[in-house]
């Protein structure tokens, strides 16, 4: 008897999740998971798969738990993500510590998968090393790509969540005309917009894409999840402000810009900044004094910032916006770094900043029914962006903290019901 019991031990613990021992299934996000990354995905497929996935914030490092099932064991393995099987009296456990008044922690149900959209050019110069689109590939999130004649035929309506690729809402191609103008890419990309401007009825590209931002923030304002980075959202903020004036040079739209645009601009249109002083100069690499990029004195070896502690309890977006194993992020750069403090508007929430200086990194606010958020930089692995270099292989780069930025606010429409400002 003795020995059966012996050999039968280790099939009873395999038979515990089919006889309801295993409750739930556990997906750290401390340093004890493999690829932070992938998590992301794997709590996406759960929501793609009609279930719920609990977001415990600020529990090992914002770690996500589902109720247990076979097909979610494997897909944990086949993803390589770190996964712990849980009993109901452990889940409990964890629960009770969660809901103490006393502790810096909460549960967030996330209850139906985001549909997806990426504003990114099809063709001509693809954004390959767009962040965004490296990690949701990465994490095996879908997403749909749109871009301009997309939007102004109103297919936004159809998706929960837009990322915003690094673009040039201004109409100034980024500023690039100096360095790039000859290249075939550049001249392609160029011919590509003027192309879709007048097949759009628009008589400028810089009016086509004003157009296409006031389109996103109406969107934002109906109740639509906005994120963005690098020029991506500093653009966005400056074209709309402009609606009423033209900023572009000769050499981006074939005519002059108006001598009295800056005081011609209304930040009553914007989402995030105001009082800006735009740079008209055309070959200056700099939109406005939005961006600090270009006046910042900070060494590489001092370039972090740093996360805010926010009360998981009270301040739920914002915990949901910063969770990580890591509250201090390195920097890094792009054609928008870091956005200067005293251009923010009242009411917009600063999610990181380097403390050393003047500048917030990642911001959040809302906008009419919607919310969006800007982060600041290029690529969270790759400090000084090349557009010359291959996208960077986040196989190299799973526990990524600057990447699992972008990730929380892909998950962040996913508990739509529980945003209530606070």
């Amino acid at each position: 008897m003795k020995r059966v019991k012996k050999y039968l031990l280790p099939f009873a613990f395999l038979l515990l999740p089919l006889l309801g021992g295993a409750a739930s299934i556990l997906i750290p996000m401390d340093d004890a998971q493999k690829d932070h990354l992938k998590s992301y995905g794997v709590a996406f497929w759960v929501l793609k798969n009609g279930e719920t996935v609990d977001w415990l914030l600020n529990y090992r490092g914002g770690s996500f738990m589902s109720a247990y099932s076979k097909k979610l064991e494997d897909e944990c393995k086949i993803r390589g993500v770190s996964y712990e099987v849980l009993p109901d009296a452990q889940v409990n456990q964890i629960l009770a510590q969660i809901n103490d008044p006393s502790v810096n922690m909460n549960m967030v149900k996330l209850e139906k998968a985001p549909r997806m959209a990426v504003y990114s050019p099809k063709v001509g110069v693809l954004p390959s090393d767009d962040a965004v689109i490296n990690v949701l590939k990465y994490a095996e999130i879908p997403f749909d790509i749109i871009y301009d004649e997309e939007i102004m035929n109103g297919v936004l309506s159809k998706y929960d969540w837009l990322h915003l690729h690094h673009e040039d809402f201004t109409g100034q191609y980024s500023k690039n005309y100096r360095r790039y103008a000859s290249q075939p890419k550049f001249i392609e990309d160029k011919q590509i917009q003027e192309m879709t401007a007048k097949k759009l009825g628009f008589a400028k590209v810089s009016k086509m894409k004003l157009a296409v931002a006031q389109r996103i923030r109406d969107y934002c304002a109906g109740g639509g999840f906005l994120f963005a980075m690098c020029s991506g959202a500093d653009s966005f903020d400056i074209a709309l402000a402009a609606a009423n004036t033209d900023i572009c040079e000769t050499v981006y739209d074939g005519d002059p810009a108006d001598p009295d645009a800056q005081s011609k601009l209304d930040f009553s249109q914007t989402l995030a900044f105001q009082n800006f002083t735009v740079n008209t100069d055309p070959f200056a690499h700099s939109f406005s004094d939005i961006d600090v990029g270009h006046t910042r004195r900070v060494a590489r070896e001092d370039d972090f910032f740093t996360l805010f502690d926010f009360s998981a309890k009270w301040d739920i977006v914002p915990s949901m916006l910063t969770q990580d194993h890591d509250r201090v992020i390195k920097g890094f750069r792009g054609l928008a770094t870091a956005f200067n403090k005293d251009k923010l508007k009242p009411g917009v929430t600063i999610l990181g900043e380097l403390k050393t200086a003047n500048e917030a990194r990642y911001i959040h606010g809302e906008y009419g029914k919607g919310q969006w958020t800007f982060y600041g930089g290029h690529d969270p692995e790759e400090y000084q962006p090349n557009p010359n270099s291959p996208p960077t292989d986040l196989s190299l780069h799973p526990n990524s903290p600057g990447y699992r930025l972008i990730l929380n606010n892909v998950l962040f429409p996913a508990a739509r019901k529980k945003h209530q400002k606070t």
